[in-house]
């Protein structure tokens, strides 16, 4: 065999070897309205789920290692958890679409599915148990607010838009379409 042959084998077998990355799953617990108890890779329907508990498997994340190091800073200091609840509907769509749209890794915890998130969440709202409720680090966020939130993570240190080819943020919900930019109006001459 030619020795250039050899050489770009043994090259091509050594950049093979060294892309293997080890895939964490997701592994959802949840309890259907019956008390049955399930456990899936996918996450559950939503109107069947009565408690729902999400783990992530295995070793390294690929999702962790394919974030942008600004993400993965600002998720070690400030994680982020989104509340919400079944009937939060407009609101908890748009603060989902906020965060997956920045790339934001977050967890998302149904505040009415057990009352340990219940009472957690009625802790931080001072009773009142309000869906969406952001939490980025120690920061508390009532409500659903475009410019709040975003100053929220800013302050947290997440950049403003996710990078092309980043994984969805984990409620697994699609980024939204870009925006159109408004123009602003000519001068007048």
């Amino acid at each position: 065999m030619h020795p250039r042959l050899i050489a770009a084998a043994a090259l091509a077998a050594a950049l093979a070897a060294t892309t293997v990355v080890h895939a964490a799953t997701n592994v959802y617990r949840w309890v259907d309205k019956d008390g049955k108890v399930h456990f899936s890779d996918t996450p559950p329907p939503p109107e069947e789920v009565k408690s729902l508990t999400q783990k992530e498997m295995g070793g390294a994340s690929v999702e962790q290692a394919d974030l942008p190091y600004a993400t993965q800073v600002a998720k070690k200091r400030n994680p982020v958890t989104l509340y919400t609840a079944k009937d939060c509907g407009t609101p908890c769509e748009r603060g989902r679409d906020l965060l997956s749209g920045r790339g934001v890794p977050f967890t998302e915890k149904n505040a009415m599915a057990n009352n340990t998130d219940l009472d957690a969440l009625r802790k931080m709202t001072g009773g009142s148990g309000e869906v969406p409720f952001l939490l980025v680090g120690e920061q508390k966020v009532k409500g659903y607010d475009e410019d709040t939130w975003n100053s929220a993570l800013d302050s947290a240190g997440y950049p403003r838009t996710r990078l092309p080819g980043q994984p969805v943020a984990a409620s697994g919900s699609p980024p939204p379409a870009p925006a159109a930019t408004p123009r602003a109006p000519a001068p007048a001459r």
